[in-house]
């Protein structure tokens, strides 16, 4: 790995089309190798697990629906030097996906604590991006949302239940396919909206200005899309690729959709 000279940071939601536009950037060959790096969280040593979605959810109809949690081995360790050799390109671009909870866990793991410049009103949230511009160097923000949260938490309900989280995977699941349940669909649906929020609050108080991306346009123009995010990254030009995944909302998700809405 040569020297890093220039960050690019995909703060996203879950099931919010950060995957699709990662993989179109990874492709550029010029913008980093954008993965979720962070995704393996200190307490246990491994991703966001299905229960994990539903820490304040006591209903147990819900939760026999989802593989119980594995306390893994706590990794309390600095993820980073391993990021950036594995995130950078040979221009010196590194790239990351980051969800808002990842964002949380990485700022305990640089040392916030309640009431230290990361944190805010002990609440947990990192109020300072200080910390992240000394690790990252020269770092750019990608926002990116989606305006149909139902339609997103039913995508992301479904792969809590099967872990499967791209087109064609296998899923993992004794339950075997997924399971309606409206209960789950709103209360992620909040979930993920408070994430989108939390994302907004937290560029407004550091005064970034990232650029924002919308699902919703990027289903509709991947490459286009995918050029403004290189423009924004200052690299380029660079011959964008056809879009390398398979669309994983089908009619079961539009289905799911309708009967949550009516």
């Amino acid at each position: 790995m040569g020297k890093v000279t220039k960050s690019l940071l995909v703060c996203a939601t879950p099931r919010s089309g950060s995957t699709l536009l990662c993989a179109l950037l990874d492709g550029t060959e010029v913008a980093g190798r954008p993965q979720e790096f962070f995704e393996r969280l200190a307490h246990s040593g491994l991703p966001r697990q299905p229960r994990e979605y539903f820490e304040h959810v006591e209903d147990p109809k819900l939760l026999e629906l989802l593989a119980p949690t594995d306390p893994g081995t706590p990794d309390p360790g600095d993820p980073i030097p391993q990021a950036l050799a594995e995130g950078t390109t040979d221009n010196g671009v590194f790239a990351a996906k980051l969800m808002w909870t990842h964002l949380l866990d990485l700022a305990e793991r640089l040392g916030a604590k309640a009431g230290s410049p990361l944190s805010s009103g002990g609440l947990g949230r990192p109020a300072d991006a200080t910390p992240l511009r000394e690790r990252f160097p020269d770092p750019r923000y990608v926002h990116v949302t989606r305006r149909d949260k139902i339609a997103q938490a039913v995508s992301l309900w479904r792969a809590v239940q099967t872990r499967a989280w791209r087109a064609g995977e296998v899923t993992e699941t004794e339950n075997g396919n997924a399971v309606y349940h409206a209960g789950a669909i709103g209360y992620l649906a909040g979930q993920l909206t408070d994430h989108d929020d939390a994302w907004r609050t937290w560029f407004s108080a550091n005064r970034i200005e990232p650029l924002t991306i919308v699902y919703e346009e990027l289903a509709a123009d991947t490459s286009g899309v995918a050029a403004e995010v290189l423009d924004h990254l200052g690299v380029g030009p660079a011959e964008i690729p056809e879009p390398p995944l398979r669309r994983q909302g089908d009619d079961l998700s539009a289905r799911w959709v309708e009967r949550y809405r009516a």
